[in-house]
């Protein structure tokens, strides 16, 4: 497990700039049926974006899953050719007004921008990431799942309850029951795909 300085040297690596700070808790709130409607929107604007070089384009996260809680910020994950080859896609999305804010070349060449207008995360790898899979696992099993999907808010909310210096702690803290869920979820998904 990694101490508290190495992960203030792993966050501000990532980030391009100086890293925002929260040092408070993580406001949550309850499900807006807005937030599909707020998805497409941006979608329309990362495609007009990127066109034919876009692969994927998922609404991923909390906002995706219907009565679930979540910070009100959407998140989406796409797939590009190659995210280390950012001068095929970064010029494009800043002109359509998405900030890129993270770099991480060691995660799966992992890239983040910002909207926020309105409020977005947007999670960019290649084509074939594992990670995009994983992503799209967990949103379909918290989905279809009330279970687990319960026991996912009552974490969030525990956690959330806490101060966080950056909001990347938040999202580090719930790494275990992220884990959990996404053990039972492959089972499940196994289980679909052999029958």
């Amino acid at each position: 497990m990694a101490d508290d300085q190495e992960i203030e040297e792993r966050i501000r690596a990532a980030t391009i700039g100086t890293p925002k700070v929260l040092n408070g808790p993580i406001f949550l709130s309850a499900y807006d049926p807005e937030w599909p409607m707020m998805y497409a929107k941006l979608e329309r604007r990362i495609r007009n974006a990127l066109g034919s070089s876009l692969f994927v384009i998922e609404h991923v996260g909390s906002t995706s899953v219907t009565g679930l809680p979540a910070k009100p910020i959407i998140d989406i994950v796409l797939a590009v050719a190659d995210s280390n080859h950012e001068s095929s896609y970064v010029p494009p999305m800043e002109s359509e007004g998405f900030k890129l804010t993270a770099r991480e070349p060691d995660w799966f060449a992992h890239r983040f921008f910002k909207s926020l207008a309105p409020d977005a995360n947007i999670h960019v790898f290649t084509q074939g990431c594992e990670e995009i899979g994983r992503m799209i696992l967990f949103r379909d099993w918290l989905r279809t799942n009330a279970e687990d999907r319960l026991r996912y808010e009552q974490t969030k909310k525990a956690l959330a309850a806490r101060t966080w210096k950056y909001v990347q702690n938040y999202a580090d803290a719930k790494t275990e029951i992220v884990h959990e869920i996404l053990d039972r979820a492959g089972a499940w998904a196994a289980g679909r795909d052999a029958g």
